[in-house]
């Protein structure tokens, strides 16, 4: 059954406005492996060089150019129809990622409709909607919320068992889209296929019929756009696997233990979901176990790996809404509460973490913006002195402006004593400033630092004749190199 045009109606009004409430920095991928990326790829397109710029992963191949060419479509758009204002730029991505994600909450209120009833699926919608993590991470323009998405609209076309709906061939098609974009996202659909696969009758006409073909065409497409724009023929799904999953070289950026998915990285993005989803974990039928199974599998297999994070499990939190919605629906008459109590309890983090929390490093764009416009923009020359990839870039600037930051690309050649520029720029600031900038003609017009970094550096700002500016409000929760605000150091106009 098709879900009712008013409700999908609801849904694109909701993320739209969910889009515009949410005006922090989640994760650095957000930017750098999406809209910085698309960015460059239209200005050389138009064989305009040096206005972006690509990071490690895309030099060693690890990331395609099928989710970039995307936003970088909707660029060209936008510059055809003379629209091409940063402000655009920033925006419009977003919300298109934002009517996906409606569209992808009302994909899911029609399969449980179509599985259960009108009332099951209103409970599971409104679960959806209420989730706190939905709500910080649908409208992001990261793979893994494309990921997300890709993975509700094929569930919607996935044969479940004893129900009579589904399309082989749509739902293959949808998780070989997801698959391209993400390759970890055959993790979670791995126990789906094997159990589609094992009560298919016609097992030869599922292979060649439809998983083979599917598979040939999006990889094949895949391999195309990637040839178009790296000038080889290169396999980047393989390489990312490889890299992430085989040789476990995402410890450069961190690791955390075994168990961490379980006891932090799940209640975390369920939040005061989890009680609604282990009491519908019981009462859910047998049909259901298979989602149970996706969820269980994927987080088992994330556990092995030592490098954690809350967005590589976000695309199972579907999965678990389902359970939640269930659980709701058999509340009988604690259900009003019980609703009431998942709005409020979301309603605070969805909010903070949306509005306020790590919101200085977006904040600051609109500052360097400003430089755009002014008459010393050939002279300017912005150094952001933080944690590498920080803040967005070209993405957010839109113009040639002189910008550099401190880089961090992992050692792939085995060197175990390689240090990156950014852990040697933090081992002795005052000293690597003064060995980059021996000549005062090498000095930028603008620096842009975390507050922590302030006090380290502050007889090289005062000596060079920079000022303080603009402070902008970052986090309440610093941590280490990242501190509670931003600071921008201009250079006076009689040092030049």
């Amino acid at each position: 059954a098709a879900a009712p045009a008013p409700l999908l109606a609801l849904a694109v009004a909701l993320r739209a406005l969910n889009c515009f409430l949410v005006r922090t920095s989640f994760v650095p991928d957000e930017h750098w492996q999406s809209l910085e990326v698309a960015h460059r790829m239209l200005f050389v397109i138009l064989n305009i060089h040096n206005y972006g710029y690509l990071t490690w992963e895309w030099a060693n191949r690890l990331r395609g150019y099928s989710y970039p060419l995307i936003f970088a479509s909707i660029y060209k758009a936008l510059q055809l129809l003379g629209k091409d204002d940063v402000q655009l730029l920033i925006w419009v991505p977003r919300l298109a990622q934002a009517v996906l994600a409606a569209f992808a909450d009302v994909k899911l209120y029609s399969l449980v409709q179509h599985l259960e009833n009108a009332e099951t699926a209103k409970c599971v919608f409104f679960c959806q909607l209420c989730s706190w993590f939905t709500w910080y991470s649908c409208t992001r323009t990261l793979t893994n919320t494309m990921e997300t998405i890709l993975t509700i609209f094929a569930l919607s076309y996935y044969p479940i068992k004893g129900s009579n709906m589904g399309n082989s061939c749509k739902y293959l098609a949808l998780v070989a889209l997801a698959i391209v974009i993400r390759p970890t996202a055959v993790i979670p659909w791995m126990p789906l296929v094997f159990s589609h696969f094992l009560q298919e009758q016609r097992k030869a006409d599922l292979l060649l019929q439809n998983c083979i073909p599917v598979g040939l065409v999006t990889v094949g497409t895949s391999l195309i756009i990637d040839r178009v724009f790296f000038g080889e023929w290169v396999l980047v799904q393989l390489n990312f696997l490889k890299f992430n999953v085989l040789q476990n070289l995402g410890t450069f950026y961190g690791s955390h233990p075994w168990h961490w998915y379980f006891t932090q990285g799940l209640p975390v993005i369920l939040g005061t979901h989890l009680p609604f989803f282990i009491h519908g974990c019981v009462l859910a039928p047998k049909r259901y176990r298979v989602f149970l199974m996706a969820v269980i599998w994927t987080v088992l297999v994330y556990s092995t790996l030592s490098h954690k994070e809350f967005r590589f499990i976000y695309p199972v939190l579907p999965f678990c809404m389902v359970f939640c919605g269930y659980s709701l629906k058999h509340l009988k008459a604690w259900k009003k509460s019980a609703a009431s109590f998942l709005l409020l309890s979301n309603l605070i983090p969805a909010l903070y973490t949306g509005l306020i929390h790590q919101r200085g490093t977006l904040d600051v764009m609109s500052h360097i913006q400003q430089l755009c416009n002014s008459s010393d923009q050939s002279q300017a020359f912005v150094f952001i002195m933080m944690p590498c990839h920080s803040t967005p870039f070209y993405s957010h600037v839109h113009c040639p402006l002189k910008m550099r930051f401190l880089q961090c690309p992992p050692d792939l050649t085995g060197n175990e004593s390689y240090i990156d520029e950014a852990d040697m720029f933090y081992s002795n600031p005052l000293d690597w400033l003064n060995k980059e900038f021996y000549n005062d003609t090498l000095l930028p017009s603008h620096f842009i630092l975390f507050n922590v970094l302030e006090q380290e550096i502050s007889s090289f700002l005062a000596l060079r004749g920079y000022e303080k500016t603009a402070t902008v409000f970052h986090t309440h929760v610093p941590q280490g190199r990242v501190g509670s605000h931003i600071y921008i150091y201009r250079r006076t106009e009689t040092n030049y």
